[in-house]
């Protein structure tokens, strides 16, 4: 059959058409959110602890860096998980490093700061705060009062021992004079890092680029611009929120945030699978996805939020078709023995990563190349007679012909089966 070509050769990438695609300096690191902000999704149910002990080993597994591990001022049962949690880093020896949201209150910061010394092990203070003026004027602050906040807060958590993230809600919708007040004031006061947020999903790529290019160079300006790091924070409320992410990243941002199938607050937050895969295509990180399934679906049965099946990557369609054209050009290219090929030629995302393949199925858009391949490969007999009687019954079917119709109609006219 000949040398199969390149990847590079066999796909035009209109992303570089200018010249190379921007990349990030450094690999863009990853905090998961799906124990706090996703368990604020107003139709979750919030899991065991053990059932969260097994979430936080698969996001190790996958390579994520941080996790917030949830906010133990909110109460007992979210204190006792937050030192659960901790003790299973410390025990297990997980790469995976912990952080916790709080209000700038010090009674939300304490008690962050009595788990980290039960237990010895760190714990990342992210304390937050609206800074738009919708909020505040909703919230009847002013500036002041904000900065106020700010200050005690992040420098109550400094003197604690805590490292610092200062989170300003609703970022997006902030205006820039008040940023440079309140941005400043935090690392001022010790923070080390500051994390930008979409908090209603109001954001387009262009505005979260405008948004985190302006704050590095904020930084640069307090010449801390190589000291401070800067997070993005997105909702998916306008359905942006992989593309907002990405673009975050190209503009600056060194650590994203996500949660499993995105859930969270409304309608939740960027998905964290989809992250994964799409930073692995971009080569902007190159994780072992091998857990990526088994990560969704135990958080899907923990929370009680079912995945669609057209999610991508991890939904039940995701890798599916029963298109006569599609499904004919996918097995002309595994023919040609090259499996990459075959999970490129009508897919984005290679199956392969996520342990799944392509699937071919029969129905009534389906050509006799769709019954044929069900056929053989699932060991039944595939005579020409065989083949169109099954795509005959395909063609008068609302729907896919199920494992057990098709075999029925093998039976019917070759017998066995």
């Amino acid at each position: 059959m000949g040398t199969v070509p390149s990847e590079d050769r066999l796909m035009y990438d209109w992303a570089a058409a200018d010249g190379p695609q921007a990349t990030p300096q450094g690999t863009p690191m990853l905090d998961d959110e799906t124990l706090r902000d996703g368990l604020q999704s107003p139709s979750v149910s919030d899991p065991s602890i053990d059932v969260k002990i097994e979430i936080l080993h698969l996001m190790d597994s996958l390579g994520i860096e941080t996790a917030d591990v949830g906010l133990p001022g909110s109460g007992p049962r979210q204190r006792e998980a937050v030192e659960r949690l901790c003790r299973e880093i410390a025990n297990s020896r997980l790469r995976i490093k912990a952080n916790c949201a709080a209000r700038t209150m010090v009674v939300d910061i304490k008690p962050i700061a009595e788990v980290v010394q039960q237990t010895g092990v760190p714990i990342e203070a992210c304390v937050f705060i609206g800074s738009s003026p919708i909020r505040q004027y909703a919230e009847e602050w002013d500036l002041d009062h904000i900065l106020q906040h700010t200050k005690e807060s992040v420098e109550f958590a400094v003197g604690e021992g805590l490292e610092v993230m200062y989170v300003t809600e609703d970022t997006i919708r902030a205006k820039p004079e008040d940023l440079r007040v309140l941005l400043t004031a935090g690392v001022e006061a010790g923070a080390r890092r500051l994390c930008l947020c979409d908090t209603v999903g109001a954001a387009v790529p262009q505005g979260v680029i405008n948004l985190v290019s302006w704050v590095r160079r904020l930084l640069d300006e307090l010449g801390v611009g190589d000291e401070v790091g800067v997070d993005w924070h997105g909702h998916r409320d306008r359905g942006l929120d992989v593309a907002n992410t990405l673009a975050a990243i190209e503009a600056g941002a060194t650590r994203v945030h996500g949660t499993a199938l995105g859930v969270g607050e409304r309608v939740g937050n960027t998905p964290m699978e989809q992250l994964l895969v799409n930073l692995k295509l971009l080569g902007w990180r190159h994780d072992d996805l091998t857990h990526l399934p088994e990560y969704v679906r135990i958080v899907s049965q923990a929370v009680g939020v079912p995945i669609p099946v057209n999610t991508p990557i991890v939904g039940r369609d995701a890798f599916r078709t029963a298109t006569g054209v599609h499904a004919a050009a996918v097995i002309k290219a595994q023919r040609r023995g090259q499996a990459w090929l075959a999970d490129r030629v009508y897919s984005g995302v290679p199956a392969s990563w996520v342990g799944r393949e392509q699937e071919i199925e029969v129905g009534h858009m389906s050509g006799a190349s769709n019954v044929l391949y069900y056929l053989r490969s699932h060991g039944l007999p595939h005579g020409q007679e065989v083949v169109d009687a099954v795509l005959a019954a395909a063609k008068t079917s609302e729907r896919l012909l199920t494992d057990e119709e098709i075999r029925e109609v093998v039976k019917s006219v070759a017998g066995g089966g």
